[in-house]
């Protein structure tokens, strides 16, 4: 059955000004996380969270591969048919480059555990990428992907060149969704999101969380879970808390509804 829409009447914007909106997805999706993909999908909608997206892992640090015809590909095709948008996440999230940049060797090795697949690929190998997922994850949902999300938001030049060419509809990093082929931004937008690889990092995202739900400033969030936080109690319940105080002043929408705002304004 398609999921149930859960609007505010009191939230409102001036005429022909796009509403403020939060943008709610669960990262990761693949057959290893079935379980823990299940409880960030209940726990998002037991808050008001009732449209979302999924970014999905074609074959999870090859180790987890989302086969034609199996139980995981159905459930992927059924909520696709509910109306969860489906994004193409990188093929396997795991970075096995050697990176020639200092900066890009800091990048993957402090802002993320060695998933930043898209970060050091050439044009050639990170199209071949995206075209075996888009293929994939295409023929398993039956419609098309509403856009890319490089594994921990990292992208190198090949990576974009590469999405560019592919006319993948739509991007995002931790600052902004674009649209590839344009260059286009459709939202300059934080990404609200949780660590726990280490207890530091973990009282981090959570205080940034507590700020970030009262945060006026944009008029598009995202909000982004990961299977390693069904872990924590604290931060499920700090997803949920962000989740419901966000959505008393903003439309919980679709990432394709930024491209409605878009052409709206031009």
């Amino acid at each position: 059955m398609p999921l149930q829409t859960i609007d505010n009447p009191e939230i409102s914007s001036p005429a022909g000004t796009p509403p403020k909106r939060l943008l709610l997805s669960i990262h990761d999706v693949c057959p290893r996380h079935e379980g823990d993909v299940d409880r960030l999908r209940e726990a998002l909608l037991q808050v008001g969270g009732d449209r979302m997206a999924m970014l999905v892992v074609p074959n999870f640090w090859n180790r987890s591969p989302i086969v034609r015809g199996s139980a995981f590909a159905s459930r992927l095709r059924a909520w696709a048919e509910q109306g969860v948008e489906m994004f193409l996440h990188g093929h396997s999230h795991r970075d096995d480059v050697e990176h020639a940049s200092r900066l890009d060797r800091l990048k993957a090795r402090h802002l993320t555990a060695g998933e930043g697949e898209f970060l050091g690929l050439s044009h050639v190998e990170a199209t071949i990428r995206i075209e075996m997922g888009r293929r994939l994850l295409e023929d398993v949902t039956g419609v098309a992907i509403t856009g890319f999300v490089a594994p921990a938001w990292l992208y190198g030049k090949g990576a974009k060149a590469a999405l560019a060419d592919a006319e993948i509809a739509m991007a995002e990093d931790h600052w902004r969704v674009w649209d590839p082929a344009r260059d286009a931004t459709l939202a300059f937008s934080p990404v609200v999101t949780w660590a726990t690889r280490t207890p530091g990092r973990m009282a981090s995202s959570l205080a940034v969380a507590e700020v970030a739900r009262r945060m006026p400033f944009f008029r598009v969030m995202r909000i982004g879970v990961h299977p390693g936080d069904c872990g924590e109690p604290q931060v499920m319940d700090s997803i949920s808390e962000t989740v419901a105080t966000m959505r008393r002043s903003r439309q919980v929408s679709r990432y394709a509804d930024l491209q409605a705002d878009a052409a709206c304004a031009s």
